[in-house]
């Protein structure tokens, strides 16, 4: 009898890797773009620069999913866990004017889950097709006694392409300008430890109509803003990811001497945020820089121009509002509104 250690015994399994490649091949294909050279098991992943681009410059982002990870694991809901990953980098990347291009992703867990693994990277599949990006490789990797039994992390990392003269900063925004919002679908992947805290505090960790709610996937926003660029002069856009309106807006502002106007009341909060706040006793100030409160993302457009981009974006489905303008820096917030810029971040409830 042999008393010779192997890599199984250890605790890695290098066949659930193969076969969970095997399993995942056709949903990575289905996101092949014409540019996309490589196939699944390379060492790297190739690609060509679209044609029509003049002068392209690369976008690149990365993300994660935090804490809404162990929500999923804890409630065995691991499909949407990998949009939310593809759309916290798409989006970013998407706010500079650029083309979602390419997406790499990477899965650790402590022992592999083919059935877990191959959901969750069935959903990062799913997030890229809706954001036009080909999932064009990614690393799974199991590392044991570094996460606990049934634990799983990811990342994930997003190339894109924009035209360096019709890349967006904010260097046009001018008074006047107005703010577009877009709905969210919930908390998107923001504030989690916040949100469990709530739940456990409540004893409503198992909650099946909460949790629901809670693990909804994060908006990708990507092909109607896409298609809102080649008709619209935006001059600047804003994810609304980790902290909410009041870190996030005024980073749309390549001039310190305007700011952000919100009103608060342009749009109905939608009932999980309302929940969480009343459940949590969370202040209005809090919710803000934590949530995205029900506006996932930001554009800002000539005033002239807000009521033909809201109907375009309508058209493509999109729930949009207008959210409030562009004015000069410390003017003072009336009842109910937000002025956000670089030194200006005031709120009157």
């Amino acid at each position: 009898m042999s008393n010779r250690l192997t890599y199984r015994a250890a605790g890695v399994n290098i066949d659930a890797g193969n076969e969970l490649v095997q399993r995942i091949a056709p949903a990575c294909r289905a996101t092949h773009r014409p540019e996309t050279l490589s196939h699944l098991g390379g060492f790297a992943a190739l690609s060509e620069l679209p044609a029509g681009y003049r002068h392209p410059v690369l976008v690149c982002g990365t993300d994660g999913v935090g804490t809404k990870l162990k929500l999923a694991i804890d409630c065995g809901q691991h499909g949407g866990v990998g949009q939310d990953l593809v759309a916290m980098c798409a989006n970013d990347v998407l706010v500079c004017g650029a083309e979602p291009l390419l997406f790499l992703d990477y899965y650790a867990t402590g022992k592999l889950d083919v059935e877990v693994a191959e959901a969750v990277i069935k959903g990062i599949a799913a997030g890229c097709r809706l954001a036009g990006c080909a999932l064009a490789g990614g690393e799974t990797a199991e590392m044991p006694g570094f996460y606990q039994d049934g634990d799983y992390d990811l990342a994930g990392f997003c190339v894109g392409l924009a035209e360096r003269d019709r890349i967006i900063d904010g260097a046009r925004i001018e008074i006047g300008d107005a703010l577009l919002g877009l709905a969210s679908s919930g908390p998107h992947a923001n504030g989690y430890a916040l949100i469990r805290r709530i739940l456990q505090d409540k004893g409503l960790a198992n909650d099946a109509t909460l949790t629901k709610a809670l693990l909804t996937p994060t908006r990708i926003y990507a092909r109607p803003v896409q298609a809102l660029l080649a008709e619209a002069d935006v001059r600047g856009m804003a994810h609304i990811t980790g902290g909410g309106f009041l870190e996030n807006l005024p980073r749309m502002l390549a001039n310190d001497d305007l700011a952000a106007r919100v009103r608060l009341d342009a749009w109905n909060r939608p009932d999980i945020f309302s929940w969480l706040q009343q459940a949590g006793g969370i202040e209005e100030t809090e919710m803000l820089r934590t949530f995205n409160c029900g506006i996932g993302f930001v554009l800002c457009v000539p005033a002239h121009e807000a009521e033909p981009a809201m109907r375009q974006l309508a058209a493509q489905g999109e729930r949009v509002f207008r959210i409030g303008e562009i004015v000069p820096a410390h003017t003072p917030p009336q009842s109910g509104e937000l002025v956000l810029g670089f030194n200006a971040r005031r709120v009157r409830p």
